[in-house]
Order: structure tokens, then sequence, then C-alpha cells
């Protein structure tokens, strides 16, 4: 049965192929930061592998609730990984154990998210009317605004 919510069908697709986009990049972020969970070394070893997993664990309901937006508006979710990677803006990078690095790597993807959302919000709010996927996005952008700005204080 088709939602019935006051956005067109029209306006309803053009915004879940947004919210797929979004839900991919979202993936790639939180397999990097397993990835980086998993493979850090150094002597502050304790301290990063809880702050990553605290990163991916917020990062793990945002992907529920952005599935389950696309859902909503009467779209199929993408659930595949290779359909996930080729919709994605992110990229994986190659492993690494630097901190550094793995953290201004996680820094630029999540500006980059931040800039991204900041264009959809508008574009879903005003041209395709869709207020409640424009909410969504914004606690979105605030919560890896706060992601990002933690990343930051360690570099």
């Amino acid at each position: 049965m088709k939602a019935d919510i006051g956005i067109t069908p029209k306006n309803a697709q053009a915004v879940s192929i947004k919210l797929n986009t979004l839900l991919a990049d979202e993936h790639v972020l939180y397999m990097k930061l397993r990835n980086y969970h998993w493979n850090y070394e150094g002597d502050n070893f304790s301290e990063m592998h809880a702050f990553y997993e605290a990163q991916y664990e917020q990062l793990a309901g945002s992907i529920d609730e952005i599935a389950e937006r696309v859902r909503m508006l009467g779209n199929f979710a993408t659930g595949r990984l290779k359909d996930m990677l080729a919709l994605a803006r992110l990229e994986e990078p190659d492993y690494t154990t630097d901190q550094k690095g793995q953290l201004k790597n996680l820094l630029n993807d999540h500006e980059s998210l931040i800039k991204q959302l900041r264009a959809d919000i508008d574009e879903v709010d005003e041209k395709h009317k869709d207020a409640g996927t424009a909410d969504l996005l914004t606690g979105l952008m605030r919560e890896h605004e706060k992601m990002a700005w933690m990343v930051r204080s360690y570099l």
C-alpha cells in the first residue's frame, strides 16, 4: 500500500534517492569507524577504542532512522552493500593505525556530510515540500557537527 502522507509520489521518490545516498555515506563512515576501532594501535588505545565505538554506535541509530524514513515515504531503503558502495560519496581509505590520519579522515567525512546535509535540508523542504525529512536531516546535521567537534578536539 502506498503512503498517503501529503507528499507527491514524485517528491517522495526524489527525497528517497537523497536519503538512500545519505544512507550509503553513513554506512561507509560507520564501517570506517569500526575499522579504526578494531585496528588502532597506540599508547591511548583504550581511549580511542572507546571513542570510535561511541561514534559508530551513534551512527547505527542514525542509519536506522534514515532507512525507516525511506520506508515511510513508500520506497525501499538500500540494503545491499554493493548498492551502497555504488551510491556512496565517501570513500574507504587504506588501512592505517595512525591516530592523526584516522582522525583527519573522520573529520573530513563528518564535515563533508554536514555540508551535504545543509544543502539537502533546503532542497527537501523547499523543493520537495517534505518538512518531516528536513527535520530528520537537521537532527542528523547537528549530530555530525557534534561528532566533528569531538574529532577536531583530538587534532
